[in-house]
């Protein structure tokens, strides 16, 4: 089972991230559950959401400890790092988030230059999906096919030109993540 907290400014993409890992879960033939949060102003507040993806019947949606946060907002890392279980992964905008891992923090932190690669691949907005791109080398509950799937289904009938492009960033955080491991290998 994996349990999962984004966050970020609203209209970062951050219950979409959510939204699709659900998707694809379920159509993965996992047990998923989803809860967004946001505040009044969608767009500029804080979003965030938990999602949790398991082979297994979900007992409870409530994200006590998540294994990963994807933290795109600086803000997102001061509420949320404390929440990630020991040995846990914070995957970090490193655009915009400078600060270190606290000391007492016993998790893993990961810091991508996700606005850069997502304004290189096309659209500063696909920082989202960069950072979906991380997570995704970094775990394997969901493959790329499982996330083409879930996106397929959600914007296939409304959005099917930003498919693509989605994949595409997803693509150049996973390949990131590849370029790291071989400069530490």
């Amino acid at each position: 089972m994996e349990q999962i907290i984004i966050s970020g400014f609203g209209g970062q993409g951050i219950l979409f991230v959510g939204k699709l890992l659900a998707y694809a879960g379920m159509m993965a033939g996992k047990h998923v559950s989803w809860i967004p949060s946001y505040g009044p102003e969608m767009r500029g507040g804080t979003a965030n959401c938990s999602v949790t993806i398991s082979d297994h019947p979900i007992t409870s949606p409530i994200v006590n400890k998540c294994s990963y946060l994807l933290a795109l907002n600086e803000p997102s890392v001061d509420k949320f790092v404390k929440d990630v279980k020991q040995g846990g992964k914070v995957i970090l905008n490193g655009s915009i988030i400078k600060k270190g891992k606290p000391e007492s923090a016993m998790v893993e932190w990961i810091s991508i230059p996700a606005q850069e690669m997502a304004e290189e691949v096309g659209a500063s907005s696909l920082l989202n999906m960069v950072m979906l791109g991380v997570f995704l080398k970094y775990n394997s509950i969901l493959t790329l096919n499982d996330i083409r799937n879930g996106m397929e289904e959600m914007l296939g009938n409304k959005r099917p030109d930003r498919i693509e492009m989605n994949l595409k960033a997803i693509q150049k955080g996973m390949e990131h993540v590849v370029a790291l491991e071989e400069q530490y290998a």
